[in-house]
């Protein structure tokens, strides 16, 4: 039986102009839409007078300007980012030529994999240096508002999620998305570290996640119970596909991603990728070509 993920996808908004959705967060969403940003990335405004921004996005002068527009007489004190892909970090270098805020991270792209020894040389913005890094657990305040970070490796292996205090609301970046799954693309992405995040959220009692793309997940655990049952789906579907013959990823994805269009196979192949990465670590499948790969073969153990 296929898990039945309750995706939400609908959201109302206009390029550049900032909407209220809560007594202390705005939200600009910048115009760079795509298979895998949804509408564009949102950039979310915390506080009032002295804000913080998460996630200033692209390097995009127009989304920029759009941030400056919408906090207009006020003051950007703080900007933190979930992890470092395009669409979310490289807005820090041009918005901090117009105001003196500090950036917030885990770390510069990879840095969680570098921890364990691995390199990680691309996929990723790689200029972007924080001038604050963060761990899990840590609180960030500013004057009129209070973060704590949840570190939430798996996407990337230095994404981390910002749970907004007095809101009950979690700022998910990528780790959690309403209108799509992850992709997972190893080296720095990581099935076993995602699926072990997910299980954090799950010790949580937030009342609504907002990803940085789309709108908002308003039921977080079940959404999260669906993306882990999915997952352990996808590894049955790769289990079996192995039973029957399939040796490589080039011949599972076409059968296990039939209802995904063909250009997307590619990213598929990436997470599928990582979903055997983590087979292979628990000995449940092995690689015939020495290390896991994306053109390796692969039998069941």
């Amino acid at each position: 039986m296929t898990v039945s993920i309750p995706y939400v996808r609908d959201l109302e908004f206009e390029y550049g102009r900032p909407a209220q959705i809560s007594s202390n967060v705005r939200r600009v969403i910048a115009n760079n839409p795509s298979a895998f940003t949804l509408y564009g990335t949102g950039t979310y405004i915390l506080g009032r007078g002295e804000v913080a921004v998460i996630d200033p996005g692209p390097a995009d002068k127009s989304h920029v300007d759009a941030i400056l527009e919408a906090t207009r007489g006020e003051k950007i004190t703080h900007m933190l980012v979930t992890h470092t892909h395009m669409d979310h970090s490289p807005g820090c270098a041009l918005l901090a030529e117009f105001c003196d805020a500090e950036t917030y991270a885990y770390g510069p792209h990879g840095s969680g994999k570098q921890e364990q020894g691995i390199v990680v040389e691309e996929g990723g913005d790689t200029d972007f240096r924080p001038d604050n890094e963060v761990r899990h657990g840590d609180t960030i305040d500013g004057s009129t508002w209070s973060v704590e970070c949840v570190y939430t490796p798996g996407h990337t292996s230095n994404h981390v999620c910002y749970s907004l205090a007095g809101e009950s609301v979690l700022f998910s970046g990528d780790h959690v998305m309403g209108w799509s799954t992850s992709v997972i693309s190893p080296p720095d992405g990581d099935m076993e570290a995602y699926m072990a995040s997910l299980q954090v959220l799950l010790g949580r009692n937030d009342a609504v996640y907002w990803p940085t793309h789309g709108p908002a997940i308003t039921r977080p655990i079940e959404h999260v119970q669906a993306f882990i049952a999915h997952r352990k789906e996808r590894e049955e579907q790769i289990m079996q596909a192995l039973r029957v013959g399939e040796t490589t990823i080039q011949e599972m994805v076409p059968n296990m991603y039939k209802e995904v269009p063909e250009y997307l196979h590619g990213a598929a192949a990436r997470s599928v990728l990582a979903s055997i990465e983590y087979l292979v670590k628990r000995g449940e499948v092995i690689c015939e070509d020495g290390d896991v790969s994306i053109g390796a073969r692969y039998r069941t153990a």
